[in-house]
């Protein structure tokens, strides 16, 4: 099987480089980008290619919009340089920030802030870059458990990534003709640093009481995510489209 290539924003560190390893181990070939964690995303780069593919990081700031017209046009020189083409296969738009604000100490500078990052840098990066996607590919758009049930501090954060999962419908409905199917991964708590590891630090009550209200019987982690992420890469994905796809352990059911 030829390898292909996954961009994947946001690769450094927790979901994102998990799906970046999981993807490596089914053959395939992977784009990175980090926004502060250079050396982080370079070892990642080094258990990818240790293990036979090919990978390489860029800098990105998913929150800087006016600098994504560069960022598209690095990953056409890196498609061209490193591997001879000028076409990736999978985008995982998976760069993302996270606070826990009460709704009324949200300014609007945190709001145009979670905007950028979470759905407008979502929105024009898949229009810019589809030009360089194969057709059959996959856009996989990370969202979260919580625009399903509501967390306090998360008015802002979860009202973006409400915006993401209307979005990917319409995308997949836009990109159908070319085969390239679009879906939102919604991850439930993972024990990550995201959020200045929120999950991972809560209170022995607040982790009580989210692995009670969890089906499964515990938190989730970084590769819970991975591993559905390159499923939904795979060829055994195809007939999947448009769908919000909730990975939490089955959380407040």
């Amino acid at each position: 099987m030829k390898a292909k290539i996954a961009l994947i924003t946001g690769g450094s560190r927790g979901l994102g480089k998990s799906a970046a390893l999981r993807l490596a181990e089914k053959g395939h070939d992977v784009i990175i980008t980090y926004h502060t964690q250079k050396e982080m995303a370079d070892e990642v780069v080094k258990e990818i290619e240790s293990g036979g593919s090919m990978a390489t990081a860029l800098k990105y700031d998913s929150g800087d919009f006016d600098s994504l017209s560069d960022f598209v046009k690095q990953v056409e020189h890196t498609l061209s340089q490193k591997w001879n083409t000028d076409k990736f296969d999978f985008l995982i738009n998976n760069a993302g920030i996270g606070a826990t604000i009460p709704f009324d100490k949200v300014t609007e500078n945190d709001f145009d802030r979670f905007m950028n990052i979470h759905f407008k840098s979502v929105f024009f990066l898949c229009q810019r870059i589809l030009p360089f996607m194969n057709n059959n590919g996959r856009i996989i758009n990370l969202s979260t458990g919580t625009t399903r049930f509501a967390n306090p501090g998360y008015s802002v954060y979860a009202s973006m990534k409400g915006a993401i999962e209307v979005f990917t419908k319409y995308l997949a409905k836009e990109v159908g003709p070319r085969g390239i199917t679009v879906n939102v991964l919604a991850p439930g708590p993972i024990e990550t640093d995201f959020n200045n590891a929120a999950i991972r630090n809560a209170p022995p009550e607040r982790r009580a009481g989210m692995i009670a209200n969890t089906a499964l019987g515990r938190l989730g982690n970084a590769d819970d995510i991975g591993k559905i992420i390159a499923f939904l890469c795979s060829e055994d994905s195809e007939w999947i489209n448009g769908q919000r796809i909730e990975a939490s352990g089955g959380i407040n059911l």
